[in-house]
């Protein structure tokens, strides 16, 4: 689910101080309340995001709002792009300006407006970014006269030379991992172009893109999921972002820290010595992080230590050091890919290592779905998975001398379930329908009327609304109108294993509901529905729904520049390359 956009005032309930100081002190009520989201502050208020980035060489746009007092006429409005300082009397380098064409060097031939003053859209753009531009930009506005007001309010312009890779807080081997390649694209007039470096041994590796949005700064996001392995450990990974038809390329990297159970690589099994010799045993252990070793005897301690190895030294040895020496079992190792179809065969190997030998047994909600007495290794076999079988497991060894666990997921990926909680409950002038899907991966749901052959969806908000639980996702249709009781929608659920409909039940809150209503006013509020879905319908043919998350085919910039706001897009799947 991406960020909706919201417009939130970045300024005072009051403006610091206006340069009319009649304006001053004639505050309006409306301006005097907690400013709405989405509006701007009060009579003399401006909205531009706090914070926007941009590479060094592309251009950037900052998009930009303010308003005056409504009992202000002017016969036209003017604005000045201020660099650094909101203070004329500073004089601060001119960014833009309306009146002239006079700029500050820096910024000649690189500055221009995109808005229109007059329906009160400030927006600026400024191209061929060098590092000496980044800082604050604040707007003037000139109405003429003594009603000139330079807004405390001002975007911060970062320049940056290199994409920023999010990695998560852990990753583990055996367990999904996805790294987060950021990339800012605030320019309209030049698309990035995002690509992965040094993944090609990475197993079951697979690209998304997506696109999204916070107080109107867009990113563009590159998804690398893949299934660490301890092989993977210290391996750098880059990315890498190019533009068409310029030079321009910026990459950074990110050094893969995987943390995996000890693994033992050597150790002494057994050591026949003459009497009054000396014994060296030596353990050596791959592990991440690092693992406590420890040597026993029987169930004596004699050397322990946070490491890679560890040595036992055993000087003028008798028969009292004969024995056999013991350890408790290291931490399962869990060796199988852990995502699968439902319908799938599936094994997981869970394996340790101990002496004397361990019993090993896997759990699933406190419960013993397989159990290895006396074994270094056992599996857990399903002949056809289903979505019932996705979870949390343990792997647990444990003998005389200690316990370890491993826990890892099997997730099952299987087509839309739609849940018995689907129904349409009509209460005097309410229609809610409800339509809950599970299902991995997510569900796509819409509301289609067969009769009128319409569909709404979650694109739609002014009438749904959609949450995600987990792998169950909730649509909520509203509808602020009576309906006939002969209408009947249908609930679609749809990922790309299966879709699966299901026309929804009317629930009445008052039985007598259409018994209160009469035939004709039946009719008159099925005729008053189907101008609002004809009204949903209208208004969605207008917007453009045409957005694509993919960094190489998106033709349109994410940001509509000219103030008017739009939804980001929707999760797409752009590569998927399997490890063998």
């Amino acid at each position: 689910m991406f960020k909706s956009i919201s417009v939130v005032p970045l300024g005072q309930d009051f403006p610091p101080g206006s340069e009319n100081s009649m304006l001053t002190t004639s505050t309006s009520k409306s301006a005097r309340q907690t400013p709405r989201k989405g509006l701007l502050a009060g009579p003399w208020s401006a909205w531009m995001p706090e914070h926007i980035r941009a590479f060094e060489g592309t251009c950037v746009v900052i998009p930009c709002r303010f308003s005056y007092p409504d009992e202000l006429r002017p016969s036209a409005v003017h604005g000045i792009w201020y660099f650094n300082s909101p203070y004329p009397k500073n004089y601060p380098p001119v960014v833009y300006k309306s009146r002239t064409n006079i700029v500050h060097e820096s910024y000649v031939g690189r500055s221009r407006l995109l808005g229109e003053l007059n329906l009160r859209n400030c927006t600026l753009q400024i191209s061929r970014l060098s590092p000496e531009l980044a800082g604050k930009y604040y707007f003037r506005g000139d109405l003429g006269g003594y009603n000139q007001y330079t807004y405390p309010e001002h975007s911060n312009l970062e320049i940056i030379n290199k994409p920023t890779i999010v990695s998560p807080p852990e990753i583990v081997e055996g367990t999904e991992a996805e790294l987060r390649c950021v990339v800012p694209d605030n320019c309209p007039d030049m698309k990035p172009i995002v690509t992965w470096m040094n993944h090609g041994d990475l197993e079951e590796r697979s690209i998304y893109a997506q696109v999204e949005e916070e107080s109107s700064t867009w990113s563009l996001i590159s998804l690398l999921k893949f299934l660490p392995s301890r092989g993977n450990h210290g391996r750098e990974v880059g990315c890498k972002v190019s533009y068409a038809n310029t030079t321009f390329e910026f990459d950074g990297f990110s050094t893969l820290d995987v943390k995996f159970p000890p693994h033992i690589l050597q150790v002494n099994s057994s050591v026949e010595v003459i009497h009054g010799s000396q014994v060296v045993l030596i353990c050596s252990v791959d592990s991440s992080p690092m693992a406590l070793i420890s040597w026993l005897r029987e169930d004596e301690v004699l050397h322990e230590d946070l490491a890679n190895n560890l040595t036992l030294y055993l000087d003028n040895v008798t028969h009292l050091e004969d024995g056999i020496y013991t350890y408790a079992p290291w931490k399962p190792i869990v060796n199988s890919s852990m995502v699968a179809i439902e319908g799938e065969s599936v094994t997981i190997l869970c394996s340790s290592q101990s002496n004397p030998e361990p019993t090993i047994t896997i759990f699933k909600d406190k419960k013993a779905v397989t159990m290895g007495v006396y074994q270094n290794q056992v599996a857990l076999e399903f002949d056809s998975v289903s979505h019932e079988d996705d979870g949390e497991y343990w792997c647990t060894a444990e003998n005389q001398f200690g316990q370890s666990s491993t826990a890892f997921n099997l997730t099952i990926e299987f087509a839309p379930l739609i849940l018995p909680d689907s129904k349409c409950t009509a209460a005097r002038d309410t229609v809610k329908c409800i339509c809950a899907a599970k299902s991995n991966p997510e569900a796509v749901i819409t509301f289609e009327l067969p009769t009128r052959n319409v569909t709404v969806n979650e694109t739609d908000r002014e009438f749904v609304y959609s949450q995600k639980t987990g792998y169950v996702i909730t649509s909520i249709l509203t509808v602020q109108r009576e309906v006939d009781s002969q209408l009947f929608i249908v609930c679609s659920a749809k990922n790309l294993y299966g879709t699966k409909n299901q026309q929804l039940q009317f629930h009445h809150s008052n039985s007598l509901m259409w018994a209160k209503v009469g035939p004709v006013g039946a009719v008159v509020a099925f005729a008053v529905l189907i101008a609002v879905v004809c009204y949903v319908s209208q208004t969605r043919k207008k917007k453009n729904m045409n957005e694509s998350s993919s960094f190489m085919q998106t033709e349109n910039p994410p940001v509509v520049f000219s103030g008017d706001y739009k939804s980001p897009g929707h999760l797409e799947k752009s590569e998927v390359l399997m490890a063998k």
